[in-house]
């Protein structure tokens, strides 16, 4: 009967890996298909160029890549729009929370819930993002000031950074925690 066990732990596996690789498949392509529509499909763009290597750096399938691609440049294209959303978390650190979404509402609401679950809300516009500088290379968020957490407030930053990467609106969570 051992072989059915290890089926079943296997199984169990290929499950989670599956739901991982899932979840970050539609985040590049969702970033794909926004890239593509911003440049009307022109895959010779720096900014296109930039989503599909980014997809690539997590093996994610070329027929998946030319889906989105041309999700994006259709006439039904989905008109996605990239919000950057502000906080503090534990100990003080700064958040800066990039979300790309179809519906600003939905996505604003989801943020607030996530937030407010773990006992933190959202921060008005340029109140976090003092404490960063946005490369022009890489489009991230840098931080300028550091600040050291404890090692509580360090876990209820890790587990508030995870739960809000495992919503599929938002794309990248910065702080500015060491």
């Amino acid at each position: 009967m051992s072989g059915h066990n290890k089926w079943s732990k296997i199984k169990r596996q290929k499950g989670a890996t599956d739901a991982a690789k899932s979840k970050i498949f539609s985040k590049m392509a969702r970033a794909i298909a926004t890239a593509s529509r911003l440049v009307k499909g022109d895959a010779s763009s720096p900014t296109l160029r930039a989503a599909i290597e980014k997809a690539r750096e997590y093996n994610m399938p070329t027929d998946n890549i030319e889906r989105a691609i041309k999700k994006g440049s259709g006439v039904d294209a989905e008109a996605m729009e990239a919000i950057t959303y502000e906080s503090y978390g534990p100990g003080g650190c700064a958040l800066v929370i990039e979300a790309l979404t179809d519906n600003r509402n939905k996505a604003a609401q989801e943020i607030k819930f996530i937030l407010s679950e773990n006992g933190f809300q959202l921060a008005t516009q340029g109140s976090a993002t003092w404490a960063f500088k946005k490369e022009s290379t890489t489009n991230n968020w840098q931080p300028t000031t550091t600040l050291k957490l404890s090692e509580e407030d360090n876990a209820k930053l890790e587990a508030l950074i995870e739960e809000l990467e495992d919503n599929e609106e938002i794309q990248d969570v910065y702080t500015n925690a060491e």
